[in-house]
This record gives structure tokens, sequence and C-alpha cells, in this order.
């Protein structure tokens, strides 16, 4: 008597997987993607609040945004291809390995990007990642015909732009702030001309839920930097980091309800849609982190740790929930009627007049509980109205 078992494939053609497919949602692989990244994450909030800390607000602000993108973009990258064309192959498998390895290299070269200016390790990181990503585009090219012009675009473009950032290594120092904006450029481009010649066949609701899991990663950071708090005002007695611990739980809430308040936020299905969507959420998930680089620099300062007055923490903190509440209102716009077309942008506003008035971390934390009182009801009468 024998058994059939099911086993994986070491290979199987990368076809498109349907747009329309049932009970899709993040497998293991995708899961360990992001906790993997979650390191990276947690090294440039850290650098970020070491150098508002220290007085280096402007070197820390430009070097944490360069270091997110990076970040964010190879990640964004992944979501996007794995949705399309995830095979779960044992060759699949191994590619995307290669791209954690790649995250791996660039969290390590995260405090000397910071601390020296130095982005060798973390260019060399990002290339690990990108050029896995151009293998696996080589195999949809060759396992779906009918897009094989988006995808070869995907390869080629890909490929040249990560010349690019080898290339930029060697150049003088003058020329790497320019060299750095061009290449940024030239890879954001890559899917917008990619996507023109054909549509991918990612799949919108499986979109949604990676990029929920991925604000859950961000908003782990400004977790972690209200344990610090709690944790630093007990071993130094000091009570009025309760406060502050309880005002940035407040605000982790606030953030955690607000992008969550819409059940399954679908990504446009055009490709200017869609590619709109999905980049601004750069802006959404650098400015999570940074709130919790925000509060660990506001704890610095009660501790008389810090060297930036109460006025810079206070705004270590409310430029980043600004930010956040801007991306936001920027992602949710088509849906905005009434009150909720200026809301966001005016509860943003009150947010950064804080900073000048007593207890700036805890006055926000009280702004935000308003504006989810006010969506609520908002939400509320909207339901009513259209039952």
């Amino acid at each position: 008597m024998t058994t059939t078992a099911s086993f994986r494939a070491w290979h199987r053609p990368m076809r498109p997987r349907r747009r329309d497919e049932e009970h899709r949602s993040a497998t293991p692989l995708e899961l360990f993607f992001d906790l993997c990244f979650v390191v990276a994450v947690a090294q440039a909030s850290e650098g970020l609040h070491h150098d508002v800390a220290a007085g280096h607000a402007g070197h820390g602000l430009v070097s944490y945004l360069s270091v997110f993108f990076a970040i964010w973009w190879a990640w964004v990258n992944f979501t996007w291809f794995a949705s399309a064309y995830d095979t779960d192959d044992d060759l699949y498998r191994l590619t995307v390995l290669v791209q954690i390895a790649g995250a791996l290299i660039l969290a390590a070269g995260v405090p000397r990007a910071f601390a020296e200016g130095d982005f060798t390790t973390i260019t060399y990181g990002y290339v690990v990642m990108r050029l896995a990503a151009v293998a696996n585009w080589a195999r949809a090219a060759a396992g779906d015909p009918e897009r094989r012009a988006t995808t070869l675009t995907f390869v080629v473009g890909v490929g040249v732009v990560q010349l690019g950032w080898l290339l930029r290594l060697l150049l003088p120092p003058a020329w790497l702030v320019p060299a750095f904006v061009v290449l940024v450029v030239a890879d954001l481009l890559v899917p917008v001309l990619g996507e023109r010649r054909g549509q991918t066949t990612w799949h919108p609701r499986h979109i949604s839920e990676r990029y929920q899991l991925f604000t859950l990663i961000v908003l782990g950071e400004v977790v972690l930097s209200t344990s610090v708090a709690i944790q630093r005002g007990v071993d130094a007695g000091n009570g009025q980091l309760w406060s502050l611990a309880a005002a940035g739980t407040v605000i982790v809430f606030a953030i955690w309800w607000l992008y969550f308040d819409r059940p399954n936020p679908l990504p446009p299905e055009s490709v200017p849609g869609a590619l709109f969507w999905g980049y601004g959420h750069y802006f959404a998930f650098t400015s999570i982190a940074a709130v919790g680089a925000g509060l660990a620099v506001a704890v610095d300062h009660d501790l008389h740790t810090g060297h930036v007055s109460g006025r810079v923490a206070g705004y270590a903190v409310a430029v980043p929930v600004a930010v956040f509440l801007v991306a936001l209102w920027g992602l949710h716009l088509p849906a905005k009627r009434g009150l909720g077309l200026v809301l966001f942008p005016a509860t943003a506003a009150l947010v950064l007049v804080t900073p000048w008035l007593f207890a700036p971390v805890d006055l926000i934390a009280g702004v935000l509980v308003v504006l989810v009182a006010v969506t609520l009801v908002l939400r509320h009468r909207t339901a009513t109205r259209t039952a």
C-alpha cells in the first residue's frame, strides 16, 4: 500500500496570481520577512532619537529619512511583487531569504550612517535585497508572457538603478547628496514605467493587510519607547515620567485607532491611484516610527540627560504626529466629506502649537483623544443617515 504526500515544488513556473483570489492573506514567509525588518526600523528610530537628543536634529532627520527610504522601498517592492507572483516554491523561498539577509546587513549599517554619514554597509544590504528581487522579476518574465514587457522593465530598471547605487559609493563627498536624490527618483520611477506597460495582478485585500501589518511593526517602536519611559521612571524615581508614559500610551492607542478606524481600506485599482496610495504610506510609516524616537527624546529631557530644550523635545513628538495626521488624511481624502475634509489638517496644526504650551506631550495625547471622539461621532452620524 502506498500513500501520496504533497510536497512543495523546488521550482514551478511563476504564473500571475488572480486579483480575485479568495482567502488571500499574509504567508508565514511574509510575516518572517516583516519580523526581520523590525531590526532595521528599530535601528533607524534609535539613531533619530540619539541625534535629536544630542542637539543634532537636522542631521538626524536627514539620516533617518534616507535610511528609512531604503527600508521602506525594499519592503514595498517585495510586498507588491509577492502579491502578484508568490509561488511559494523552494527557489522563491531562497530568494526571499536572501532579501532578508540584505535587510540584516542594512540594519547593521544604520549606526554608522548616523554617526559617520557612512552609507556603505546600508548600500550593500540594499543592493543585495534589490538584486534578489531582480532574480524574481526575471522568473516572472519567463512565466508570464502576457506581462513580459512589464516584468522586463522591472528587471532592467531595478538592475540599472542598483548599479547606480554601487557607483555612488565611488563619488566624492560633494556629489553624494545630489546622486542620492537622483537615484531615489529613479527607483521610484521604475514601478511607474513598469505598471503603465501592463498592470501586475496584485491582490487589493492582500496588499491592504500587508500595509496594516507593517503599520503594526512601526507602532511597536512607539510601544517600546513608552515602555522604556516607564522603566526609566521607575529606576530614577522620577514620578514625572509616569505622566509622560501615560501620554505616550494614549498617543500610540490613538494612532492605532485612527489608522485602523476604516476596516480594510483598499488601495485604488488604477495605476496612478495605487502608486499614490503605496508611496503615500512612506510618510505614514516614517512618522509613526519617529513618534517613538520623539518620546525617547522627551524622556531624556525630563531626566536631564538630553541636550535640547523642552520646546525642541515637544516638537520631537509633535512634528511626527502632525505628519502622520496629514498623511492619513491624504490617503483617505477621496472618502472625506464635510468636516472630514478639514478635521485632520486642523488637528495637525493644533498639535504643532502644543510645544509652546505646558506639558506638550500630554496636550498632544488630549488632542488625539478629542480627534478620535469626533471621528466616532461623524462615523455614527453618517451610518445613521445612510441606514
